[in-house]
């Protein structure tokens, strides 16, 4: 059965990657633009004052701008960094844009690194997804970091994932170990889902 659901989910991420990589520059721009100003929204709603974040590889779309409109703010923003034991760390933003290319050649910060707890002071997290289905199930890209962290947290704090419009879809394909998120953020709408964690 788990080996089902492993192919489905692997045939859809390179679906969704394929279609992440046709999107042109100027989609991508207004894309960004779209959600930082949905997330500087969603933030305020919340009255997040600390949030994590992640910083968006050039298929996804764009926080970046939020991040450092964030930190400009004044909010406390911890952004992740993969390690190879499959967990977090986590260091705090800053406005300087230093970025170095981490594990699996993504993009982390280059600041004071903290250890994966350090997250569980955050008002809000912001954080990747290849899709999200109409439950709040999330599908990442398999590396399962944020199903850990999620998991692990003992008192989690509102969960959102930001994806593109086309990547809300009806159903996802599940295993024990994923984790529902709150809510999704696109370019052209906040969803506010009520999950039940496991």
């Amino acid at each position: 059965m788990s080996h089902d659901v492993e192919h489905e989910k692997r045939a859809l991420r390179a679906e969704l990657r394929e279609r992440r990589q046709l999107l042109s520059d100027s989609q991508r721009e207004a894309a960004a633009s779209a959600i930082t100003q949905r997330l500087d929204e969603l933030v305020d709603v919340l009255g997040a004052r600390s949030i994590s974040c992640f910083l968006s590889t050039t298929t996804e779309p764009g926080t970046r701008e939020f991040v450092t409109g964030a930190v400009r703010r004044g909010i406390r923003v911890l952004l992740p960094v993969t390690r190879a034991d499959g967990l977090l760390d986590w260091a705090v933003a800053t406005d300087d844009d230093d970025v170095a290319e981490g594990l699996f050649g993504l993009p982390e910060p280059t600041g004071e690194v903290l250890g994966p707890i350090a997250v569980n002071d955050v008002d809000l997290m912001v954080i990747p997804a290849a899709a999200v289905d109409r439950t709040g199930m999330r599908m990442g890209w398999g590396r399962g970091y944020f199903d850990k962290t999620i998991g692990s947290m003992e008192k989690c704090p509102p969960v959102y994932a930001v994806i593109y419009d086309s990547e809300v879809l009806d159903v996802l394909p599940r295993e024990v170990h994923d984790q529902p998120v709150t809510g999704i953020v696109t370019p052209t709408q906040t969803l506010h889902l009520s999950p039940t964690r496991r």
